[in-house]
């Protein structure tokens, strides 16, 4: 059997923590008057950290100093962090554990490819750090999504060419990244969002072992 390297973006496609940081900005929102619906926070998906506080003054036609910002992005993590306290298993997206057994089991290579700074707290709280070979977050890119520079950092640790590699995503920066990378990109969630991506599913529980083998063969 072939070797590929399989690429898994974090919030919204291992796990939902999307609903923490929408909470969180919508803390920091309020605080300032700003109002921030779902809606504004389909903006912020794939997007770094500062570049969301900046979407979200923006919606508020607010400036603010350094100073400001840099308070407002500290007290945004430690609002965030503070929801993932209680996180375990239950907080896996449905039909992902069984697509990353099926993948251990047949020695392909496991990356994570996320912006998250959290994200080595968010899998070992869920129980999922064990199926990853590698792992690359925030902490180790300095271009956000669409580059594709944290996918293209994963394929490297797992020893293998773009060509050779599939990424899922539920963010179109995140797509982008992957097709702009040379990657297979499989999105999660809506067409009518992700169809720039080669392949798409609603969620993990819509995707076939027959489905994964093809990729890799």
């Amino acid at each position: 059997m072939n070797t590929k390297a399989f690429i898994f973006d974090l919030d919204g496609v291992i796990v939902d923590t999307a609903k923490y940081h929408y909470l969180a900005w919508q803390k920091i929102a309020n605080r300032l008057g700003i109002e921030f619906t779902p809606e504004h926070n389909e903006q912020l998906k794939g997007v770094s950290r500062v570049r969301s506080l900046d979407i979200i003054l923006e919606l508020g036609n607010i400036k603010a100093s350094q100073e400001d910002k840099n308070s407002w992005l500290i007290q945004k993590n430690e609002d965030y962090l503070s929801y993932l306290v209680d996180m375990d298993e239950n907080e896996i997206l449905p039909g992902v554990l069984p697509i990353l057994k099926f993948l251990k089991e047949n020695n392909q290579l496991i990356a994570l490819g996320s912006a998250s700074k959290n994200a080595r707290p968010i899998l070992e709280k869920t129980g999922t750090l064990k199926y990853f070979d590698a792992i690359v977050d925030g902490n180790d890119v300095s271009n956000a999504k669409p580059d594709p520079e944290v996918f293209l950092i994963a394929a490297k640790l797992l020893g293998k060419n773009p060509e050779d590699s599939i990424v899922f995503e539920d963010s179109v920066a995140g797509v982008q990244a992957a097709n702009i990378g040379g990657m297979i990109s499989v999105g999660i969630g809506e067409t009518t969002t992700l169809h720039e991506a080669k392949y798409i599913f609603k969620d993990f529980t819509f995707i076939d072992v027959s489905f994964i083998e093809a990729l890799i063969n």
